[in-house]
């Protein structure tokens, strides 16, 4: 009885570390065609040089799962070998060994990307813990703290660190991402809800390799193939401004509430284009 505990400890430890990877396809053909999503490339950035931006503006976004626009991000919620959500597919990245994806996390402490987190730690973050209690051989009570799996559903959120500038080069006002943190609700032993987590944020650049090999659900057409890397750079989510770089580096929640938040929101907005304007007539 004592050595089946200890291989199914050994069992559930090894499985902590390939629960994140994608289910291995079947053998059977899924569908009328294979679709090899391996051969996909990421969509390239224009050459942007310093002398080049004529102007510049930092803005920190959150992107709610929960809007239906934003649904293929959120599902599906358990793995399948057809599909993956977002969140899977950043887990199956940051915990899975591929020498082709070099995807680092780093540390919620600040987002500028100072401090690294190595795969056991990304993975003890993710895990809620559980004590269970078992009649040991000898008749007598133990207790061991085990890891539960990692709920992808309480991933609801998405924090975006992008910056806006004129390109002065080609007289256009464009975007681009540079971090991605999801955040996890919380909640207590009584299910009440306790508030959100970030987990870890993701430098955007090297997490568009996993994106761009990865397709999501197409509503308007199943044969054309649309990755995360597609949904990011044509900007096919809704959003809200949640911060500006500022003096004094407070986010609009510290001033705003509610409906004056979306509004603050859209004003920050409107001023992004209002600046493209007003560069137009210089």
């Amino acid at each position: 009885m004592k050595h089946l505990f200890s291989f199914l400890l050994i069992l559930a430890s090894l499985s902590v570390f390939s629960q994140f990877c994608n289910p291995k396809p079947s053998e059977v053909l899924y569908g009328s065609y294979v679709t090899n999503y391996r051969e996909l490339r990421i969509v390239p950035h224009t050459p942007l040089r310093e002398a080049d931006v004529m102007w510049n503006k930092r803005v920190w976004r959150v992107l709610d799962l929960r809007e239906k626009v934003n649904h293929p991000l959120f599902f599906p919620i358990e793995p399948t070998p057809s599909r993956t959500s977002f969140m899977q597919m950043i887990m199956n990245a940051l915990t899975c060994d591929y020498a082709e994806i070099d995807l680092t996390a780093y540390d919620v402490l600040d987002d500028e990307f100072t401090t690294r987190l190595s795969k056991s730690e990304v993975i003890s973050k993710c895990f809620s813990k559980e004590d269970i209690s078992f009649e040991n051989d000898m008749g007598e009570i133990e207790t061991k703290t085990v890891d539960n799996p990692f709920d992808f559903s309480s991933i609801k959120r998405l924090r975006i660190k992008e910056d806006w500038f004129f390109d002065n080069q080609k007289s256009v006002m464009e975007v681009r991402i540079i971090g991605l943190c999801p955040v996890q609700e919380k909640f207590d032993e009584m299910g009440e809800y306790k508030g959100e987590m970030p987990l870890m944020w993701i430098y955007f650049p090297e997490l568009r390799l996993p994106m761009s090999k990865t397709a999501m659900f197409n509503a308007r057409n199943e044969a054309g193939i649309i990755t995360y890397d597609h949904l990011f750079i044509k900007r096919k989510f809704s959003s809200y401004i949640f911060k500006e770089s500022n003096v004094v580096d407070r986010n609009i929640y510290a001033y705003k509430q509610d409906i004056d938040l979306l509004l603050e929101s859209k004003r920050i907005e409107e001023e992004i284009f209002t600046y493209e304007q007003d560069l137009w007539e210089y």
